[in-house]
């Protein structure tokens, strides 16, 4: 019986250069997603000197950013940071679905990997939790997709 062929990528950030794509809006939150990445490539094997943080308004800026890195080809892959946290009116929804799906289109328009760390909370408490505390660094979470679907990529 033969095996099957098995493509799995590796946890490792050396050689790749690498953008951090990250809101101003609720940095009180996204510095520490920015932080968790940060400290999960470095840990990784990332040289520094190959890591750019790009710093822009909010989320709804981050598709078109994002598209900008990707389409230089300078990039092997982008992490996305960001946090809409739910208010009185419908513009939460308008803005996650847009950012969301430009995201997903500027992977797939220019095969860069992006990993995808905008938060969508309900609260500020979820927000927080997402943020290093008890639901774990969801910007080391994207950094780590990421990373290993840059591996895999090299794989195909």
């Amino acid at each position: 019986m033969s095996t099957p062929t098995v493509i799995a990528g590796q946890m490792d950030a050396k050689g790749l250069r690498i953008a951090i794509v990250a809101t101003r809006f609720n940095d009180f939150i996204v510095d520490r997603l920015v932080g968790g990445a940060v400290d999960f490539l470095e840990r990784h094997g990332l040289d520094t000197a190959n890591l750019t943080i790009v710093r822009i308004p909010g989320a709804f800026e981050l598709p078109l950013v994002c598209r900008k890195l990707a389409a230089s080809r300078t990039y092997d892959g982008i992490v996305a940071l960001g946090a809409v946290i739910r208010g009185a009116t419908p513009h939460f929804d308008y803005v996650c679905a847009e950012a969301s799906k430009g995201i997903a289109q500027t992977m797939l328009e220019h095969e860069t990997p992006v990993g995808f760390g905008l938060l969508t909370c309900d609260s500020i408490d979820q927000a927080i939790e997402r943020a290093g505390s008890k639901a774990g660094n969801k910007g080391v979470e994207a950094a780590a997709a990421m990373l290993e679907t840059i591996r895999v990529l090299e794989q195909l």
